[in-house]
């Protein structure tokens, strides 16, 4: 529910509700703030003090065939990039690792800039990758995709020169925390769900994907060690909160944005 205490559970800031009062200021008559905004004052905020890490919420797994079976070396991460003094962390990287679904097409449309056969993309802060071939089950469902890497790509850069346009985050699977994860979007589908025809209630506008459970996700080692409450950018998935309800057996993370306003676009087109 939009509520204080909502909104701490899903990782809202005390700073962003008071910058967000703030923002939008006091007037004499009756209106209404657009959320918009409240969710910009949040992103602003948590772009500056979250951590960042990586989890893929679909997992799809990658095989490195190259790559020696038993090795296992620690990559260099930066923490949070607006803030030097929040250092860096070590990620472990082996043969096999997690990467999302969605960035796997075995017939890649056109401007599809990550992964399908043929295709070499940089794996955040490792190596290229090169798909060479995948697998299906009896469903026809890709469950694994099979890479070549390169060498000499450590960190993302070739000596050669030669450049990808597409960067992926994983997650080893060897090290992998398996963990689950609650998507909340916004609870109306309506900007005003209070402005209705006399033939309409609110709770007509109630969001059906306002939460999306997700199990089986994957998420890099060091959030084994986060506690409720702590707060974290997923790269290229949005930011996060341990939940309350997380224990030893069961990690629970509460999605608090996502990276960008996907509701500003839906709302353009649907004044197109």
């Amino acid at each position: 529910m939009p509520t204080l205490r909502g909104l701490r559970r899903r990782g809202y800031t005390p700073e962003t509700i008071i910058n967000f009062v703030y923002r939008a200021g006091v007037a004499k008559n009756y209106s209404i703030a657009d959320v918009a905004l409240l969710e910009s004052v949040l992103r602003d905020d948590l772009n500056m003090h979250a951590l960042r890490r990586m989890g893929v919420l679909n997992p799809l797994k990658v095989v490195i065939t190259n790559y020696p079976e038993n090795k296992t070396e620690e990559l260099e991460f930066v923490n949070n990039p607006e803030d030097e003094e929040a250092g860096t962390r070590m990620v472990p990287f082996s043969r096999e690792l997690y990467i999302e679904r969605e960035d796997f097409r075995e017939d890649p449309p056109k401007k599809f800039f990550r992964l399908g056969p043929g295709r070499e993309v940089r794996l955040r802060y490792g190596y290229f990758i090169k798909c060479e071939d995948f697998v299906k089950d009896k469903n026809g469902d890709i469950v694994e995709v099979h890479c070549t890497y390169d060498p000499e790509t450590r960190g993302g850069y070739a000596p050669d020169g030669r450049r990808v346009k597409g960067t992926l985050h994983w997650v080893s699977t060897r090290h992998a925390i398996d963990a689950e994860v609650r998507l909340y979007d916004r609870l109306f589908s309506k900007e005003n769900p209070m402005d209705t025809d006399e033939e309409e209630d609110f709770t007509d506008y109630i969001n059906p994907d306002s939460l999306t459970v997700l199990k089986g996700c994957k998420l890099e080692p060091s959030l084994a060690e986060a506690k409720p409450g702590d707060r974290f950018q997923f790269e290229r998935r949005g930011y996060f909160c341990m939940d309350t309800d997380s224990t030893e057996g069961n990690i629970v993370y509460n999605r608090t944005i996502t990276l960008r306003d996907t509701w500003a676009k839906i709302s353009k087109q649907q004044k197109k």
